[in-house]
């Protein structure tokens, strides 16, 4: 099969492959600059932006707290620290489409939004929720595309008559992300495992919901792995695909050494989904700091960043028994003992850390044999 490009409102992607945006820290500069240099597009993810390590450019009142992490959702969403991480994603793709992904449930979500189209965003793309604010955040950027997450053909319906109505404009794509997928899921715990609910069932559903509103392409994420995945998602109607975990086992991947490695090293039965404070399933490694959750000698949370509204607070993370920010910045940092480790299902099938340049090879023209 010979992929087409994929075209992103005013945007052509040379490659139909997206790569997820991961944060804290997993995809930004390096890995989203290369991904876009080589043909795919790029994202950089908008959260924890204020523990970026080059932060000669951020005040140190900024820093209060705690080392590394800052203080409240101005400082941890920055502004300076995200323009920054564009200005070096542009030095390796140059002028090529560079997007932001920028979580529906993180805290001060609309400026975060207008944040990342000044910073220098071609296209936005909005999960954990159904975005359906998402035109007025972008209202004052016409030429930026918005490309919403939703798991099911409803959900899209629900959403094009919101955005219709409101603002009068439709999704530039949308993705539709099974319940495989690394980090926050789009159903409840036990609708994960439902056959119905798996991508390939999905799919089909929301490519002919999408047929309704006009030429709007359909990208399928979750649980895409490899080029015989990406044919098989081309054939039930996706104009492209969006994979994160493969992307963690490149050598341009802004995510620690200890991550990468942590996420070889797992087997399948390691992989699990757990509580978030975030309010969805999260899938990941259980590590160390599952274990320490469980004897209750786990770090004390302590809420100073206010990163995602469902949490209340602190009220969440206390009730789960770990703070999303502060774990999340461990594993960027790559403090194994208490590091929040994110990883698709098929996190396991990772052995080897290649280049962003091989793997987009491997993608679109198949393994060696």
């Amino acid at each position: 099969m010979t992929f087409k490009p994929l075209k992103i409102g005013k945007y052509t992607i040379e490659k139909p492959i997206i790569q997820g945006g991961m944060g804290v820290g997993i995809s930004w500069d390096k890995l989203a600059g290369t991904v876009s240099k080589e043909g795919g597009l790029g994202v950089i993810s908008a959260v924890g932006t204020g523990v970026y390590k080059n932060r000669s450019y951020l005040d140190d009142k900024e820093m209060v707290g705690k080392e590394h992490r800052p203080l409240d959702a101005i400082n941890f969403y920055s502004f300076k620290a995200l323009k920054k991480i564009f200005e070096n994603a542009r030095k390796i793709c140059g002028d090529k489409p560079l997007a932001a992904n920028i979580l529906y449930a993180q805290s001060e979500y609309d400026r975060v939004v207008k944040d990342a189209c000044e910073a220098g965003a071609n296209i936005i793309i909005t999960g954990a929720g159904l975005p359906l604010t998402m035109p007025e955040a972008a209202k004052d950027y016409p030429d930026v595309a918005l490309v919403p997450i939703v798991s099911t053909a409803k959900a899209l319906r629900i959403l094009c008559r919101r955005w219709k109505k409101t603002h009068n404009r439709l999704p530039d794509a949308v993705i539709v992300e099974g319940p495989l997928s690394g980090g926050h899921q789009g159903f409840k715990y036990e609708e994960c495992f439902l056959p119905e609910n798996q991508l390939e069932n999905i799919l089909p559903p929301v490519v002919e919901e999408a047929k309704n509103w006009g030429s709007m392409p359909v990208i399928a994420a979750g649980g895409v792995w490899d080029h015989e995945d990406i044919v098989h998602m081309m054939e039930l109607g996706a104009s492209g695909v969006q994979l994160g975990t493969r992307f963690i086992g490149t050598v341009e991947c802004d995510a620690s050494d200890v991550m990468k490695q942590k996420i070889i090293d797992a087997k399948e039965e390691d992989i699990k989904l757990f509580k978030s404070p975030v309010g969805y399933p999260a899938r990941g490694v259980k590590s160390e700091l599952h274990k320490r959750i469980e004897e209750g000698t786990a770090p004390k949370v302590a809420c100073i960043s206010n990163c995602v509204a469902p949490c209340n607070r602190g009220e969440e993370a206390k009730i789960v028994g770990y703070c999303i920010a502060d774990r999340l910045s461990d594993a960027y940092d790559g403090i194994a003992e208490t590091g929040l480790f994110f990883t698709g299902a098929n996190g396991y099938r990772l052995n080897e850390i290649i280049t962003v340049k091989e793997l987009m090879e491997r993608l679109m023209n198949g393994e060696k044999k």
